[in-house]
């Protein structure tokens, strides 16, 4: 497995504008305005947005890379999930204090760096669990009147970018192939079983009205739904429901020097949690037999 960085310090790699040389000296991410915690094994800044696989189209691979256009995302969910636009995002603690001053409806945000997030208590009463994000719909009048919960889902690296990450630190701007590739496991071995068991908790909460809102880059969704065996049936956003939105580079604004690419939605599937569980635990086998041909050659020496 083979590939690149794609983005660096929120610019392109091949990028060799005066913006994007000079990004890697200050180390400041352009979607949170401050340093990027991006990090290496020995603390090092990181500054890789997201990765080129040689063979595919580039995968984010730092969940910040999708909060650009100061958390655009969230409000695109809000308009979604409540049904009345451009309603007023607001740090979560302070959105009762907001709508009972300003006198209309206000969605306060329960996330990293909004009001914090909020962590419920596990079955039996151990550790605990926490969705990414929590956006609550409060009225006028400071009530609270639905919430919906939301989900981030890049993927992380297998391999070694560091020969690319150097080369870039010196200036020049080129994609330097390295031995980076993406952890496609953790779609298996984590994205869907926390999906499954956060929605079936979800759907017991009497004002999570629309479920769980999925979001992650497009590549992110492919390998779920491939490994899922296809596309899911679609459903109402209700209760029980889980709505995946996948996000992708803007294909119709032309990439130009010195400047970050911008993102859009790409696809937007509404599902089911049980539709989610059927599919997962719907294995395609193998072949019978397959450890025995696999024996069989080793013995033979093939």
């Amino acid at each position: 497995m083979a590939g690149a960085i794609y983005e660096f310090f929120g610019y392109r790699a091949v990028d060799d504008s005066n913006e994007a040389k000079a990004a890697p000296a200050s180390a400041e991410c352009p979607f949170l305005g401050e340093k990027c915690e991006k990090t290496l094994n020995d603390r090092a800044i990181s500054g890789a947005c997201s990765i080129k696989p040689m063979t595919s189209p580039p995968v984010i691979c730092c969940p910040i890379r999708l909060y650009a256009d100061d958390y655009k995302i969230l409000q695109h969910i809000a308009d979604l999930a409540f049904e009345t636009p451009n309603l007023e995002l607001v740090s979560g603690p302070s959105a009762r204090k907001t709508a009972l001053r300003e006198h209309k409806p206000t969605i306060g945000v329960f996330g990293k760096r909004w009001g914090g997030e909020l962590h419920l208590p596990k079955k039996s009463g151990h550790g605990n669990y926490f969705v990414d994000w929590i956006l609550a719909l409060v009225s006028a009048d400071g009530e609270l009147q639905e919430f919906v919960a939301i989900e981030v889902q890049t993927m992380d690296t297998t391999g070694n970018y560091r020969p690319g990450r150097l080369a870039l630190l010196d200036g020049r701007r080129e994609l330097v192939r390295t031995t980076v590739g993406i952890n496609w496991e953790n779609v298996s071995k984590r994205i869907i079983p926390q999906l499954v068991y956060k929605g079936q908790v979800l759907q017991r909460e009497e004002l999570c009205r629309r479920g769980l809102f999925f979001v992650s880059p497009k590549p992110v969704l492919d390998h779920i739904m491939e490994r899922l065996g296809g596309a899911l049936p679609s459903f109402p956003t209700n209760r029980a429901s889980i709505t995946f939105l996948a996000y992708d580079y803007d294909s119709s604004v032309e990439a130009s020097k010195g400047s970050i690419i911008p993102l859009t939605i790409v696809e937007k599937l509404p599902t089911s949690v049980e539709k989610l569980k059927e599919s997962f635990n719907n294995v395609t086998l193998e072949e019978t037999n397959v450890y025995q041909a696999a024996i069989e050659a080793a013995l033979s020496g093939i």
